[in-house]
């Protein structure tokens, strides 16, 4: 191979290198711009977000300190009244999930309800790992 030849080949291996690089760079930048922000910021418990929105609450409508007492306090029960329901339409939605897979179970064969059972155990430890959704 000539001089010549070797430096067209040299340059263009770093032409290429330098291309793949770029194209690496563009995607990475691209998917760290997109990425789920939840991932960054993880959800804040109940009694910080209270003290978020009092805090928001207080600023925007300028409360006295009893007035952001006095909205703490309604804050907290609210969430309590509205965790109740929550908590109660779990234990329904429960029941109805437990009579579907009992229906489900009475249509299966021998072979088919190890499966099954299977499955919803699987099912279920997603539903644990996932949890309730935030503020429940």
């Amino acid at each position: 191979m000539t001089e010549k030849a070797a430096t067209r080949k040299a340059a263009l291996w770093v032409g290429l290198v330098f291309l793949l690089g770029a194209a690496l760079g563009g995607v990475l930048g691209y998917l760290f711009a997109h990425r789920p922000v939840s991932a960054a910021n993880p959800p804040l418990s109940e009694p910080e977000r209270r003290a978020k929105r009092v805090a928001e609450f207080t600023k925007e409508l300028s409360l006295t300190p009893q007035q952001t007492q006095q909205l703490d306090g309604i804050l907290m029960q609210r969430h309590a009244e509205t965790k109740a329901i929550h908590d109660q339409a779990d234990v329904q939605v429960d029941a109805i999930r437990q009579k579907g897979r009992n229906e489900v179970r009475a249509i299966l064969t021998a072979e088919q309800k190890p499966k099954f059972e299977e499955f919803l155990r699987r099912l279920d430890e997603e539903r644990k790992r996932n949890g309730p959704p935030p503020g429940r």
